[in-house]
This record gives structure tokens, C-alpha cells and sequence, in this order.
């Protein structure tokens, strides 16, 4: 195996003359969807600002690379998303508000959101995929390995989801992407791999022969299913470049990482934590109460109101 990084797995300096990839430092968080499966709610605000308990959606993804120790991050708006910019701006009326009626509670956790990190924004000028998300942002992934995190998958785990993924690319030097089980009759909403173990004193890591898009039941070749997040080589850039538009008429991220199974290796990693798709309305319900009763003001008065109801009914 041919490693790109400024280590092998077992720990040796690469050899003289081979290119060293550097660690991940930057993500993109695609958010330029038009957020129909929420209408009429985001007819006039943006699917990503919908609100989790007491945050956005987009919020826990930037939270979790920021938590990962990515700190450039760039976010992949459309035409109506300026609130997403907003939310992550200085707000001097705001603050000063607060402040003068002595809301400093409030005060900390809205100039945290400022404070948080940098963030960078491009214009995805119309919505053609996932993969072409990413390539409206080339020019500032700056032909370093990235990280993609979308803000519909919301993934609560000890250990940061993209955290976790970073040590994996760490020791592989290769495109890694999420997976994890899904039922076989979901199996046609996710893109489904085909892999076998990359080694077997490890269940988590598999090496990807084949994946396919959205496939039938009967010809998924897995149940293991690839989940919003990824760590991709700049070598992804030029494939997609060149990958035609697939299902829904959009440069499908999952058609360009087939293409580049051909020459490159690509590592799918069973992540540790709990995933909700806050993408559709029954994934978002489960996310607000769940992420609601683990909320240290809320929690137990919210456990207590749901123990009261009938639900037998």
C-alpha cells in the first residue's frame, strides 16, 4: 500500500521523493438544499436554522469539527441562506443588549457562537448534488485532504464522529468514509457499500470494493449504509470534474468515489455514537427529544412530561 502521509501505519517515515499528504484541517458543510421535505416551514428559512432544542441544525456539525480540532471551515450556501451567515456573525445590537440588562448567561453562549471559529463561505449558484457542492469550494480546500460533514446527520457520540474518522485517515492516509447497519428494506435511501473487514481484529474498518447509490433491495450488495460523513483526498476534486450528472440530475459524490476505487483506496468506518437523520420529520422528532432529555436544564422536567403522558392512546 502506497501511503501519502508524513507516516506509514507502522509508524516509518515515508520514503524519500513520495509526496507527503497533510492531516486534515479543513471541512465543508454543503447547505445549499432547498429543504422541501420541511415545507412550508423553510419557505422562508433555511432547513440547516431549523431549530434542535436551543441550536440550529448546522450548529452540532460545526460544534463536532470544531471539537475534532478543524478550525477552516467553509460552508456551501444558496440564494435565501444568508441566515445561516448571520447566526455565526458578531451581533453588536444583540450583545449590547444583553449585556446592559445584565444577561450574561445569554451574553456567553451568543458570543460563543462567534467565537467559535472562522468560517468561509461560497455560493452554490444552483443545486446540482453533493458533489458539486464540494466543487464549488476547490479553490479553498487549498489541495489538502477535507473533511465533509452534512448538517442533516445528526450523530451524538462520546468521541466526536469526524474525530473519530481523523485518527482512521490518519493511519490509512486514504479516503474514509461513515457507514454504519441499516435495516434491508431501507436499503434504497442510502448509498450501500460492498467491503470486507480491513482486518480481522478490527469490526469497524472495512476495505470498499463497490458502492452503489440508492440500490433495490435485491441488489444491494450490503446493509451497510454511507452516512454524511467524509474524509476525501484532493484527488476526489478531479473525478468529479469529470463525473457526468447521475440520479436527480446531480454530480453524485457516491459516482465519483466508485471512479476513484479504480486508483485509489477507499477505508468505510463503522462510527461510534448514535446517528438521527434530522433530514425528514421523524428523524428531527427523535433528535429534539433525545438530545432534549440529555439537555442538563431541561432533562429531567422533560422526562417527567413524557412519563405523564397516555400513550396508549
Amino acid at each position: 500500500m502506497l501511503c501519502l502521509g508524513g507516516l506509514h501505519p507502522q509508524g516509518q517515515t515515508a520514503p524519500k521523493g513520495i509526496k507527503v499528504m497533510k492531516t486534515v484541517r479543513r471541512a465543508i458543510f454543503p447547505a445549499a438544499g432547498l429543504g422541501t421535505r420541511f415545507l412550508p416551514a423553510t419557505k422562508a428559512q433555511p432547513k440547516e436554522m431549523l431549530a434542535l432544542v436551543d441550536k440550529p441544525i448546522i450548529q452540532y456539525a460545526v460544534e463536532e469539527a470544531v471539537a475534532s480540532g478543524l478550525r477552516s471551515l467553509i460552508i456551501v450556501t444558496g440564494r435565501g441562506k444568508n441566515a445561516i451567515e448571520d447566526h455565526f456573525d458578531v451581533s453588536f445590537e444583540l450583545e449590547r443588549m444583553l449585556e446592559e440588562r445584565g444577561k450574561f448567561d445569554l451574553l456567553n453562549k451568543v458570543r460563543a457562537i462567534s467565537d467559535m471559529v472562522n468560517i468561509a463561505y461560497v455560493r452554490q449558484k444552483e443545486a446540482l448534488g453533493l458533489g458539486h457542492a464540494i466543487l464549488v469550494a476547490r479553490d479553498l480546500v487549498n489541495s489538502e485532504p477535507f473533511a465533509v460533514l452534512l448538517g442533516d446527520d445528526i450523530i451524538q457520540a462520546d468521541e466526536p464522529c469526524i474525530g473519530q474518522m481523523i485518527r482512521v485517515f490518519n493511519r490509512y492516509h486514504c479516503c474514509v468514509v461513515a457507514i454504519m447497519d441499516v435495516p434491508k428494506e431501507d436499503v434504497s435511501r442510502y448509498g450501500i457499500i460492498q467491503g470486507a473487514p480491513v482486518d480481522s481484529s478490527d469490526d469497524r474498518l472495512f476495505e470498499i470494493g463497490d458502492m452503489v447509490e440508492k440500490p433495490s433491495v435485491k441488489d444491494a450488495p450490503s446493509n451497510m449504509a454511507i452516512i454524511g460523513r467524509y474524509i476525501l483526498t484532493p484527488n476526489i476534486l478531479d473525478v468529479l470534474e469529470e463525473t457526468e450528472r447521475g440520479a436527480g440530475g446531480e454530480i453524485q459524490l457516491t459516482d465519483a468515489l466508485r471512479k476513484l476505487l479504480g486508483d485509489d483506496r477507499i477505508v468505510g468506518y463503522k462510527f461510534r455514537g448514535t446517528r438521527y437523520d434530522a433530514g425528514e420529520k421523524l428523524g428531527f422528532l427523535k433528535a429534539t427529544v433525545d438530545i432534549a432529555l440529555k439537555n442538563e436544564e431541561l432533562g429531567p422536567a422533560f422526562r417527567q412530561y413524557l412519563k405523564s403522558l397516555d400513550l396508549t392512546s
